[in-house]
């Protein structure tokens, strides 16, 4: 924080007005800094996040967090805890991460993530996330990840649901580590992967949704790669999926690592049956001034796909099976 340099002041009373106030505004700056972390169930207030999930265990709680920046972070171990802005937007989590890996580290029974901002989330392996998830269902809503090397980022768990509904991913991904390339969003072996009303933009590498899920449903959604750096495929289900991709938007910039795809289906294998996976109602085009032929489904699964009506602008083939 800057602290800008004052004039001194040559009346002695203003000195001794100044004395008189300062006990009880560090009183009240003291009592706030308790309160940043309030769990909602029990009204307690904690001055540390970690604290407040601690404080909830292997429970059911809701922490409401007061506007403000953060160099915070929590690990939750058990329980299903959820993370509330008070204000919506209002709390920033700038740049703390704990165990190396993101501001919240989650492997309890589930967390519910609300109204938060993570931002500048970097580690020496470039796999520094708002949210990492280990296990456990996860639903984020409202929520912005920017500036960072991955937004969300899961470990496997097959029984587990990720719901990402209203939020926004501007300014994520790389390839700069070297066991490979970070993304907005990133999903191991999950069970079923839900993305809706969201918005990614501005990608620094990487996908802008990468999911290892066997179901996923990515739906009235925003890619817009117009200001890409370096960047790969809009979606990638390195596996494949079943599920739908319908109704989203989307742009591919002209700063591409890869831009032979807009979505592509088991580049990686077929640990899950794309058969029926329905891409549908979608639009797709070039940005403004970018010349080029490229393709708007790639596909490596061998599996029928429901390829219904999308609206492709000029240089977009529809379909290729590779």
């Amino acid at each position: 924080m800057d602290h800008n340099a004052r004039p001194l002041l040559a009346f002695p009373a203003i000195f001794g007005l100044f004395a008189a106030i300062a006990f009880p505004t560090a009183a009240v700056l003291a009592q706030q800094d308790a309160a940043r972390f309030t769990v909602v169930e029990t009204g307690q207030t904690f001055g540390r996040l970690q604290q407040a999930v601690d404080a909830i265990g292997d429970s059911r709680g809701t922490i409401a967090i007061a506007p403000g920046r953060y160099a915070e972070c929590a690990v939750q171990t058990e329980g299903h805890v959820a993370y509330l802005s008070a204000e919506p937007g209002a709390a920033v989590f700038d740049g703390r991460t704990c165990e190396g890996k993101a501001a919240l580290v989650l492997r309890g029974k589930g967390a519910e993530v609300s109204g938060l901002v993570f931002q500048n989330m970097r580690v020496p392996d470039f796999n520094g996330a708002g949210i990492r998830l280990e296990q456990g269902d996860l639903t984020v809503a409202e929520t912005w990840f920017r500036d960072s090397e991955q937004g969300i980022l899961t470990g496997d768990d097959a029984r587990g649901r990720i719901v990402v509904d209203r939020s926004t991913f501007t300014r994520l991904g790389t390839c700069d580590g070297a066991a490979g390339c970070a993304h907005s969003i990133y999903t191991g072996e999950y069970g079923h992967l839900r993305v809706t009303r969201s918005r990614f933009e501005q990608g620094r590498g990487g996908h802008y949704v990468k999911s290892r899920a066997a179901r996923v449903e990515i739906a009235s959604s925003s890619f817009d790669d117009a200001g890409g750096k370096a960047t790969n495929y809009m979606i990638d289900l390195p596996e494949g999926a079943a599920g739908q991709i319908s109704n989203n938007w989307f742009v591919q910039g002209r700063d591409k690592e890869n831009y032979s795809a807009f979505i592509a289906v088991a580049a990686e294998g077929r640990a899950h049956s794309s058969q029926g996976l329905t891409i549908a109602g979608n639009d797709a085009r070039l940005a403004p001034g970018v010349d080029r032929n490229t393709t708007f489904v790639a596909d490596w699964s061998g599996d029928t796909l429901a390829l219904g009506e999308n609206a492709l602008g000029p240089g977009l083939q529809r379909f290729e099976r590779r």
